[in-house]
C-alpha cells in the first residue's frame, strides 16, 4: 500500500536536516486555557519548533489541507500539516493517501471486513478502500493553523 511520494507533493516542502531558523523562547509555564493564572515572568528554556515538529526529517513533509472535511480533527482549510512516511497506516491515524490518483487526508478506520477512509465532518460519507487504487503517503503527526484575525 505505501509507494513513494509524487514530485507534485513534494513542492509543499520536505522537512529539512539542518533548520534554518534556530529556537524560539519557551515560556517556563504552561497557559491555561480556561481561567487565568499567574504566569512566570521568565523564560526557561528555548525550543526548536521544527525540532519538536519533525521527529525524521528524511521521511518527512508538508502539504496544506483544503476543504472541511476533517474540521473534527481540528485540521481546517489551508493548514499545514506535518507529515511522516515512515509511519505506519494503521486504523485510528490520520493519513494523507491518494486514492485512485486524488489526494486526500482522512482517518484510517476499519468497517467490518474492510478498510474505509473516515472524515471528521458529519457531512461527508465513509470512502470504501476496497477495489481501488490507494498509496498511502504518509501519517499526519502536526497540524499548523492560524487563528481567524481578530477585528480592530
Amino acid at each position: 500500500m505505501r509507494q513513494a511520494l509524487p514530485p507534485a507533493v513534494r513542492l509543499f516542502g520536505r522537512a529539512m536536516i539542518e533548520p534554518a531558523g534556530g529556537t524560539q523562547p519557551l515560556m517556563g509555564c504552561r497557559v491555561r486555557a480556561g481561567f487565568p493564572s499567574p504566569a512566570d515572568d521568565h523564560l526557561d528554556v528555548e525550543i526548536d519548533l521544527h525540532a519538536h515538529v519533525v521527529r525524521r526529517p528524511a521521511s518527512t513533509y508538508f502539504v496544506r489541507a483544503e476543504g472541511d472535511s476533517m474540521r473534527g480533527d481540528g485540521i481546517h482549510h489551508g493548514d499545514l500539516l506535518v507529515v511522516d512516511r515512515s509511519l505506519e497506516p494503521l486504523p485510528g491515524r490520520v493519513v494523507v493517501i491518494a486514492v485512485d490518483g486524488e489526494p486526500t487526508v482522512k482517518r484510517l478506520a476499519r468497517q467490518g471486513e474492510g478498510i474505509v477512509l473516515l472524515a471528521s465532518n458529519p457531512r461527508f460519507a465513509p470512502i470504501p478502500l476496497a477495489g481501488r487504487e490507494c498509496h498511502v503517503w504518509g501519517v499526519v503527526t502536526h497540524v499548523v493553523h492560524a487563528l481567524p484575525e481578530v477585528a480592530p
